[in-house]
């Protein structure tokens, strides 16, 4: 099973589970789907590296980072997959931890597929997309 597949299916699962309440009125947690824009590119400084309050939630197993699928970690970029750069969700959540109260913690479930058609997001059309998908 593709990287790409794998991702698109974990989306999907966060999707259907979306009827479930948190269980912490103070964890907001965001989903991050898109294309390429939001799997990242651009170099992290070590700036970028300073975290408080913010996590993400690995989208893919990533032993460089030891970081595993489905479980939350301090939100250190790479925020998308192993060797991807900084998104807008590495900015989108920094922002938000330094205007929230302190007791408020941001967290982030990163789901970027490059070169998808966006229609795989989509809650009506996503079945016919995956059949584009090798291995789907």
């Amino acid at each position: 099973m593709t990287n790409k597949l794998r991702l698109f299916m974990l989306a999907i699962l966060l999707v259907q589970g979306s009827k479930i309440f948190s269980q912490d009125k103070n964890f907001y947690i965001f989903l991050c789907l898109s294309q390429s824009n939001m799997e990242g590119n651009a170099k992290f400084q070590p700036q970028d590296t300073t975290v408080n309050r913010f996590r993400v939630m690995e989208a893919v197993n990533c032993e460089a980072l030891a970081r595993e699928m489905g479980k939350w970690y301090t939100a250190v970029p790479p925020l998308c997959r192993c060797q991807t750069g900084l998104t807008p969700a590495d900015y989108f959540g920094r922002k938000m931890v330094a205007g929230l109260p302190k007791n408020i913690r941001i967290g982030i479930i990163n789901v970027a597929v490059g070169g998808c058609k966006i229609e795989l997001f989509d809650k009506g059309n996503y079945q016919a997309m995956l059949l584009q998908f090798p291995n789907g």
